[in-house]
């Protein structure tokens, strides 16, 4: 299946899209899409540990992405 995949701040820029289509497997997890992005040409420079969210909720590495789902790469934030 073919995801669209929301970027914010850094993950944007490298980029240069606010969004962009990853294709995995139907049912993939989290860790796996993960691993798809990186793979991809600017992927290696993305920062790393990025919060992603499913259907606007948090998700863990181990949960599933299903046809349909809206995924959104967040990067770590600092603050101070």
């Amino acid at each position: 299946m073919e995801l669209r995949v929301l970027l914010f701040a850094s993950y944007a820029d490298a980029f240069g899209a606010s969004a962009i289509d990853v294709a995995v497997r139907d049912g993939a997890t989290v860790r796996e899409l993960l691993a798809k992005v990186e793979e991809m040409a600017v992927g290696h420079t993305l920062p790393p540990s990025p919060l992603v969210a499913v259907n606007l909720e948090y998700a863990t590495p181990n949960d599933f992405i299903h046809a349909g789902d809206e995924v959104a790469l967040i990067p770590p934030v600092a603050g101070g």
